[in-house]
């Protein structure tokens, strides 16, 4: 989280990096910063990087606060023509090509459970991040959804 009066510019050029300050995804190789809020953002690592967290915290010194939630997400994937059409059943999103496209993100409720969404590519294949103790209630969900819709 930015602190006060600090850009995403600001923050992006300590990381080497073009950082969006707004719901989108952006990032370098194995890295990807999705928008939250309001210089708010959720960084994720692709593999294993046990030192991520320590090493944003000093590259951000005085810039940004970080806080490490390695093990309080889990991150479900989901793909194919069938994922936007199930998805529309449970986010009140427009998840149409036109404004959900990708590198979209939002941040919203399914069957009352909070999630961020992240368009990954146009194929389409979506992230959804989710607190690791609702996993499970929202994979039951999605299971359910996609029986109902016949995939």
């Amino acid at each position: 989280m930015a602190r006060k009066s600090m850009s995403a510019a600001k923050i992006g050029t300590a990381l080497g990096m073009s950082l969006l300050d707004r719901p989108a995804a952006c990032g370098s190789g194995a890295v990807t910063f999705i928008g939250t809020g309001p210089g708010t953002w959720l960084a994720f690592h692709d593999g294993t990087a046990p030192d991520f967290a320590a090493d944003l915290t000093h590259r951000l010194a005085g810039l940004a606060s970080v806080s490490d939630q390695s093990s309080g997400y889990v991150v479900l994937r989901l793909a194919g023509e069938g994922a936007r059409k199930l998805l529309q059943r449970g986010a009140a999103i427009d998840f149409h090509s036109a404004s959900f496209s990708s590198g979209s993100v939002a941040t919203t409720v399914i069957a009352h459970i909070g999630v961020v969404i992240r368009q990954v590519d146009d194929g389409p294949t979506y992230d959804l991040a989710t607190f690791r103790s609702f996993a499970g209630s929202l994979r039951e969900w999605i299971d359910h959804a996609a029986a109902a819709l016949a995939f």
